[in-house]
C-alpha cells in the first residue's frame, strides 16, 4: 500500500523517523506504506522517534512498532503515544511479517560459517534452525547493523540473520530463507504525523483512543457496552497504569467501524461516560490494506 503525509511544502520529500538502522524492518514497514523512495531517519531509541518526528525541520513523521503478534505489546510506546497525543497523531497502520534470513557474502556457503551474528530477539526466533547447526551465536543491538557488518568486513566466516531488505541494501546473499521457527509472526507498526499538519481522512475505518474510567464497580463494562451497541469491533484493549496512583488504570482501545460517523457518536458518548477520553488517531485499518 502507499500512503501520504501531508507537509508544509508539497515537493517536500517523505523523510520518516524509525527505531533501529538502515535495512531494518522499521525501515521495511515505511517503504510498505509510503513506497521505497521514502527516506529514513534511523533513530537509537523510540523517544528519539518521536522527537525527529516532532521536528517539522528535518521529518514528516515517524515510524513505530506498537506490537508483535507473538511477543505482544510495546508498552512504552503506549506511554509514548500518551505524552505526546497532543503534538502526533497516528494516520495510518502497517502489519509487516518478520521473516528472518541467513545472509552472508557472496561466495559463501553454509560449511564456511562459523559464526552467526544478530539481535537476540532474532536469534532466539531462529533457535531451531540455529540450534542444529555448530555455530557460535554472537548477540548484537540490531539485526541490519549486523547485516551490515557483515558486509563491511567483507567476512568469509560469518553470517548473519536479518530480513530481506537488509540483504538487498547490503549486497549479501541470502543462504537460507525463512530459517525463524514461527511463520506467523507479524509486527504492527504506527504511522505518526504532526497534529497540526493532520487532515481528517474520510475513508477512515479505524481508531485508536485511551480513556479512563471512574474506578466504580462495572464502569469499564458499561463503556464496552457502549461500543458494542453501536456496531463497532473493539480489536484491541490494552490496560495502562496511570503514573502517580496506587494502582489505577487507563485503557488503550482499537475500534473498527464502518464509517467516521459511527466512531464520532461512540467517540461523543464516551466523552458523557468516562473521565477523560483521548483520540490518537483515526485511519484506514491496515489489515484490510495488507
Amino acid at each position: 500500500m502507499t500512503g501520504t503525509l501531508v507537509t508544509n511544502d508539497s515537493a517536500k520529500a517523505v523523510k520518516v523517523s524509525i527505531q533501529g538502522y538502515e535495512g531494518s524492518f522499521h525501515q521495511a514497514a515505511a517503504q510498505q506504506y509510503f513506497g521505497n523512495s521514502v527516506t529514513v531517519l534511523p533513530c537509537a531509541t523510540f523517544r528519539d522517534v518521536m522527537k525527529l518526528a516532532l521536528n517539522d525541520a528535518v521529518s514528516s513523521g515517524g515510524v513505530m512498532a506498537i506490537e508483535n503478534s507473538i511477543a505482544g505489546s510495546i508498552l512504552p510506546n503506549y506511554t509514548l503515544l500518551q505524552q505526546h497525543t497532543q503534538q502526533l497523531k497516528i494516520v495510518g497502520e502497517v502489519y509487516l511479517p518478520i521473516q528472518q534470513h541467513l545472509l552472508a557474502n557472496p561466495g559463501v556457503q553454509l560449511s564456511d560459517i562459523h559464526e552467526v551474528h544478530s539481535h537476540h530477539m532474532a536469534i532466539q526466533q531462529c533457535m531451531d534452525y540455529l540450534g542444529q547447526q555448530h555455530w557460535k551465536l554472537v548477540e548484537t543491538e540490531d539485526t541490519a547493523l549486523s547485516a551490515k557488518h557483515v558486509y563491511q568486513r567483507k567476512s568469509k566466516h560469518i553470517a548473519a540473520v536479518a530480513g530481506k531488505l537488509a540483504a538487498d541494501l547490503f549486497h549479501l546473499n541470502i543462504i537460507a530463507e525463512n530459517i525463524h521457527t514461527q511463520k506467523n509472526n507479524y509486527t504492527r507498526f504506527l504511522i505518526l504525523q504532526r497534529a497540526a499538519e493532520v487532515n481528517p481522512d474520510i475513508l477512515a475505518n479505524k481508531a485508536s483512543i485511551n480513556f479512563t474510567t471512574d474506578h466504580q464497580k462495572g464502569s469499564l463494562a458499561r463503556v464496552l457496552a457502549m461500543i458494542a451497541e453501536e456496531g463497532i469491533n473493539l480489536s484491541k484493549l490494552q490496560s495502562m497504569p496511570i503514573a502517580g496512583t496506587n494502582f489505577k488504570y487507563s485503557f488503550h482501545a482499537d475500534l473498527e467501524f464502518e464509517d467516521v460517523q459511527q466512531f464520532n457518536r461512540v467517540h461523543t458518548l464516551l466523552k458523557s461516560t468516562t473521565e477523560q477520553v483521548v483520540v490518537f488517531g483515526t485511519y484506514v485499518n491496515g489489515h484490510a490494506l495488507g
